[in-house]
């Protein structure tokens, strides 16, 4: 491959900030939750690089094929793969996270497989180079336009990102995207040259809080401190389910959690999660996966009458979708209180508007 960039190159990269910014010449675009991938092509070469350089090419064939059917023959082209699920239950296509995950197998057979019947599209939204000419030192709103006449003529599943350079369309989108599965809002000044690696772009992201049941822990890697402590919810049948980790604590902090679970480590009796079964429907820790490997999922059971508060950005399904942040005790909660209907849950919104640019988006 011989491009005036080639991989590994890491992509650009964006700072969180609590609100949107708003300057002259900013441009705005949605966040997409997917997998970052900078996609070079050279001829019949290409390459599907991760933001931290892996290759993905073997896992997305179908997108591979898609890059040599639309995409122009040498370029460098930054994006996001994604996947639309178009089954859910409320029947709105929306971005599912998981299933994207499950994408990256080992096996060539079910590689083959899951192109086929969960099938990944490609949202563009920067360049790095088109034919012989490096595009990296051009100011965004040039290399935006370089990239919009290179994929004018693209149909799905290939998309060019929807942009803007009014804020209070951005703060819309802001609001409304989330119930399209998308994960906020990028902020992108007029005079920024991309620059691989760096956080010069700006990212605003939802944040809530929760009140939710800690009902066990896990140990850290480090020694006998408290590594992550576990979450769970309960559903409207009274069923506790484990919906995700606070891990994020200094090694002070993970020893003083240590004694404050101690009394509720005692006289654990039918535990929700113990002898679990999650073909029933509840979610349950414990259970390995591709991205765990071998990793020692082992857990020490509480006593589920432990409450806290704890800082979130969204979930996938009935889990957070990430690492939760532990804000506080709540001693004044009940944990039977702790249920899905405190969760604030975005309108719904379909993925395809976003991506053709609905006028209704922006209304």
């Amino acid at each position: 491959m011989q491009l005036p960039i080639n991989p590994p190159v890491e992509p650009m990269l964006a700072k969180s900030v609590p609100q949107l910014p708003s300057a002259d010449g900013m441009t705005y675009e949605p966040k997409w939750d997917g997998f970052r991938c900078i996609v070079f092509r050279d001829g019949d070469e290409v390459e599907l690089a991760s933001r931290g350089g892996k290759t993905m090419t073997r896992y997305f064939p179908e997108v591979v094929a898609q890059v040599k059917r639309q995409f122009p023959t040498r370029c460098a082209i930054d994006g996001e793969l994604i996947l639309i699920r178009r089954d859910g239950p409320d029947g709105a296509p929306r971005l599912d996270f998981e299933l994207l995950s499950q994408r990256i197998h080992p096996a060539a057979s079910r590689v083959r497989m899951l192109a086929e019947t969960t099938p990944a599209d490609f949202v563009a939204f920067d360049v790095l180079a088109l034919d012989d000419e490096s595009l990296v030192d051009l100011e965004y709103p040039a290399r935006r336009a370089r990239l919009a006449a290179a994929l004018k003529d693209t149909v799905a599943p290939v998309h060019l990102t929807p942009v803007t350079t009014d804020p209070e369309t951005a703060r819309r989108w802001f609001e409304i995207f989330e119930g399209a599965g998308l994960d906020g809002v990028i902020a992108k000044p007029a005079d920024l040259p991309y620059t691989p690696g760096k956080r010069l772009m700006f990212k605003v992201k939802h944040a809530r809080t929760a009140d939710v049941v800690v009902a066990g822990f896990r140990w850290h890697k480090s020694g006998p401190v408290v590594g992550s402590l576990l979450l769970g919810l309960y559903d409207e049948a009274g069923t506790l389910h484990h919906v995700g980790v606070c891990a994020s604590f200094t090694a002070a902090r993970r020893a003083e959690l240590l004694d404050e679970l101690a009394p509720y480590r005692s006289d654990v009796v039918d535990h929700p999660w113990v002898g679990g079964d999650e073909t029933s429907g509840q979610r349950i820790p414990g259970a390995p996966s591709r991205w765990t490997g071998t990793k020692n999922l082992e857990w020490v059971p509480l006593r589920p009458e432990l409450v806290a508060e704890v800082g979130y950005d969204a979930m996938e399904g009935d889990r957070f979708r990430h690492t939760a942040q532990f804000v506080r005790w709540r001693p004044d909660r009940q944990p039977r209180s702790c249920g899905y209907a405190q969760l604030d849950r975005p309108i719904r919104f379909d993925v395809d508007h976003v991506l053709a640019g609905d006028p209704t988006a922006t209304a």
